[in-house]
């Protein structure tokens, strides 16, 4: 173990600094950032024309928002490498030499690729989680920061997970994979729709199988006292891991019937 994350920490450290070699990425940190801020524009401009929603202002669609979008942006900067993986590795071969090294493949592939450009968005996002909580004036208590990070953490692994259970289904089908992006690039859209109407159908997906409301909504209701159970703010890490497991499973399953991709 400590020699795999040694081993991962010195690839993404050698892929950040030859990302600073471009003499443009500053300008790309900027765009990301811009996209980042303009997101949630639309909601904004929402809640400034319209007001509250029954008991939804502005600042607590963009803390769930920010939560999941802060998630989301780790695990694109830290584990790129596996959203990658169907078209750099399979479709390019490179996998078979990864076979022939005495090191993790989870390992080589979550640190195979970084892309510096991409660190802006959970900046961003944990900016706008401490604006909204000092916003609704909810105290920076020892517990409320614990499930804070406990989210954060357990929303990283959710959607690290995601991108696994995305590399893994590749082994089988290269194409027609656009679906998995509903549970990446477009999952953290759907926290800007209140719990109470959202569809029930769309709600048991983002609870039960991406645990998307469960590093979300909840922690962020325990947080700030809307009335949620704290239990279920303490689920973010567990689920989070849960899933990741279930992922490495399909991961796993595909790497034993891998028969390389040939000449």
């Amino acid at each position: 173990m400590r020699k795999n994350l040694r081993l991962y920490s010195k690839m993404l450290k050698l892929h950040f600094l030859s990302g600073l070699e471009y003499k443009g990425w500053w300008m790309m940190c900027l765009l990301t950032l811009f996209n980042a801020v303009s997101d949630p524009i639309a909601a904004v401009l929402m809640f400034s024309r319209f007001g509250s929603i029954g008991v939804w202002s502005m600042e607590r669609i963009l803390l769930i928002y920010a939560m999941a979008v802060t998630s989301f942006g780790l695990a694109e900067s830290l584990c790129r490498g596996f959203d990658y993986f169907p078209w750099k590795m399979i479709q390019s071969g490179d996998f078979d030499r990864l076979l022939l090294r005495p090191r993790s493949l989870i390992t080589q592939v979550a640190a195979s690729y970084f892309h510096i450009h991409r660190l802006p968005r959970p900046f961003t996002g944990l900016a706008v989680i401490i604006w909204a909580l000092v916003r609704m004036q909810v105290p920076f208590s020892f517990f409320n920061m614990l499930v804070l990070l406990m989210a954060l953490l357990g929303g990283f692994i959710t959607y690290t997970g995601v991108f696994v259970m995305h590399s893994g289904i590749s082994f089988f089908a290269i194409k027609g994979l656009d679906w998995i992006y509903i549970f990446t690039n477009a999952s953290h859209q759907v926290t800007r729709i209140p719990v109470e109407y959202m569809p029930q159908l769309l709600k048991n997906a983002f609870t039960f199988f991406m645990p998307m409301l469960v590093i979300s909504y909840y922690p962020a209701s325990v947080i700030c006292g809307w009335g949620e159970p704290t239990w279920k703010g303490l689920l973010a890490l567990p689920a989070g891991l849960v899933f990741l497991g279930f992922t490495l499973m399909i991961w796993r399953f595909g790497v034993k019937r891998y028969r390389s991709t040939g000449s």
